[in-house]
């Protein structure tokens, strides 16, 4: 579905602008391809996330470079313009976690005689949770506050996060031993949740001669400045969405409450989310208006995380792609 030519306006971005932030996003793209190779469109996801100011959840197997992946992000932002890299922490989640441990925690000071917030390592421009169903629920809310509100309470005091506040969270879907399931309420806060996947052969072999991680990671400067990405978040708003998408993409939330296989269809937040990954993953594709194909693309890792499936048989992705590509076929041009 192309732009209509009478769509055009002040509040949408123009040609010149989408093809400064294309600029941007393509530098953060070849960049990380650097270093995590052969998932171009994995990284375009990971960029969407990044620019429409969600947060993304990975769920994949052990030693497919999820880590490197947020710690290569990481270095190609920076945070001042002397071109020091945003602050990046890393929490591995364990059952022994406490809230504190992520949120931080008032401590005495004996010379002032007062108690002193010491931040915790959530305080950071990206933070990557690894292994989040490690830690019990305690602990997954704590986090979820600094998701949800961009801050964190500690007593009777609100301490702020910084405006560029970025989580990438991990799982490991084939091990359940010890883990506890994200609820709904806290997996609810991901704006999409992606794999990496195996790479190919050839891919491998590549990886394994170069070993991008120790070679190449280190040594990468920063390609953009963290007010560059502000920026970007708020001129995604300004892409243009055809009323008969947003339409479909409501129809498409719409159809999870009623589909007999789902216990727990997506919230009105779906949507919300949906149209916002959409409008920024046409940034990452230089366009500045939505197509179809966006749809297609983001709804199945946009909104199955969200269901709550009564039977292990049904592919919750899968079923968000046919009621896709369901609605689209009945707009009429």
């Amino acid at each position: 579905m192309k732009k209509q030519s009478g769509d055009t306006g002040n509040k949408h971005l123009t040609e010149q602008e989408t093809r400064k932030y294309y600029t941007f996003t393509q530098k953060l793209l070849k960049n990380l391809e650097r270093v995590i190779r052969g998932k171009q469109e994995c990284l375009e996801f990971l960029i969407t996330g990044l620019i429409a100011g969600g947060h993304i959840l990975i769920e994949d197997v052990p030693g497919l470079g999820k880590t490197t992946l947020a710690k290569t992000l990481a270095h190609l932002i920076s945070r001042t313009k002397k071109g020091n890299p945003v602050v990046f922490k890393r929490i591995q989640f364990t059952p022994d976690l406490l809230p504190y441990d992520i949120t931080g925690v008032d401590v005495f000071d004996p010379h002032s005689n007062q108690f002193i917030f010491s931040p915790g390592p959530a305080f950071a421009n990206i933070l990557l949770a690894d292994e989040i169903n490690r830690t019990t629920p305690k602990v997954q809310s704590a986090l979820l506050e600094v998701m949800a509100e961009n801050q964190v309470t500690v007593g009777n005091k609100t301490h702020k996060m910084d405006s560029f506040f970025f989580v990438i969270a991990t799982q490991n879907p084939v091990e359940t031993e010890g883990t506890y399931p994200l609820p709904l309420a806290q997996i609810d806060r991901f704006l999409m949740k992606i794999r990496i996947g195996y790479p190919s052969e050839d891919i491998e072999i590549g990886i394994v001669k170069d070993d991008p991680a120790f070679t190449v990671m280190p040594a990468m400067q920063p390609v953009c400045g963290k007010d560059d990405i502000l920026n970007i978040r708020d001129a995604v708003s300004r892409i243009y969405c055809d009323e008969r998408l947003i339409k479909v993409i409501v129809s498409i939330v719409s159809a999870t409450r009623n589909y007999r296989g789902i216990e727990l269809g997506a919230s009105p937040r779906a949507s919300l989310m949906l149209i916002k990954a959409a409008r920024a993953y046409a940034m990452v594709k230089g366009r500045g208006y939505v197509i179809d194909q966006d749809i297609v693309h983001l709804a199945p890792i946009v909104i199955a995380h969200r269901l709550r499936i009564k039977t292990v048989k049904l592919d919750p992705e899968k079923l968000i792609r046919d009621i896709t590509l369901d609605a689209l076929s009945k707009i009429t041009y």
